[in-house]
Order: structure tokens, then sequence, then C-alpha cells
């Protein structure tokens, strides 16, 4: 599994719409070959940054796959004019997991 990993700069006063523009890019990559799960956060400090990780089978899924596809050229179209300066991407292969063996008997 890869882990994608981008902070978002949204341009300010833009968030809204960038949050809905991110509603409706989410079935493009969901549909993606590869594809596992996405989050996406919202920065508590700097509220118009973003962070988007993505679970990806292997990079070459994101890399080849996605990015190559005619899909991301819609994806492009609804997302990249909110950013700047235009997000580093970077990947990660998991290192050490730890799972909270009582999450399941919380209650919050």
């Amino acid at each position: 599994m890869i882990l994608e990993h981008a902070l978002l700069p949204v341009r300010p006063g833009l968030e809204a719409d960038f949050e809905a523009a991110f509603g409706q890019a989410h079935a493009i990559i969901a549909s993606m070959p590869g594809f596992r799960c996405l989050h996406l956060s919202r920065s508590i400090e700097t509220p118009s940054t973003y962070l988007l990780l993505v679970e990806w089978d292997r990079l070459e899924d994101h890399t080849e796959g996605f990015r190559g596809s005619p899909e991301y050229l819609r994806w492009k179209q609804l997302l990249h004019h909110f950013y700047d300066p235009f997000p580093q991407v970077e990947h990660f292969a998991s290192v050490h997991t730890v799972d909270d063996p009582f999450r399941d008997r919380k209650s919050g």
C-alpha cells in the first residue's frame, strides 16, 4: 500500500468553493484502478490549508494510472485553479502501524 500525501494551499476565501468542487472530484479518483480510500482534512491553525491523503495499491496506480487517465483532466479542471502555490505531492510506504485494540469498545 502506498500513501499519497499532499498539502493543498487553497486561495483564502475560496475554501467553501473548493470543498464543493472536491465533493464532485472525489468520485473521479475513487473510480480509478488501485484506489483504496482518501481522507481530506482542513487545518485548524491555517484554515485555507487542506491535507489530502490517498491510499493506493501501488505507486504506479497514482503516477501512471490516475495521472495518465482522461479522468485526470476533469480532476484538474475542478480543483487545480484553487491552489496557490501548486501543491507538492509525496508518496510514502508504511514502516510501522499500530491499531487501537479497544477502538470498537470506546463510546463517544
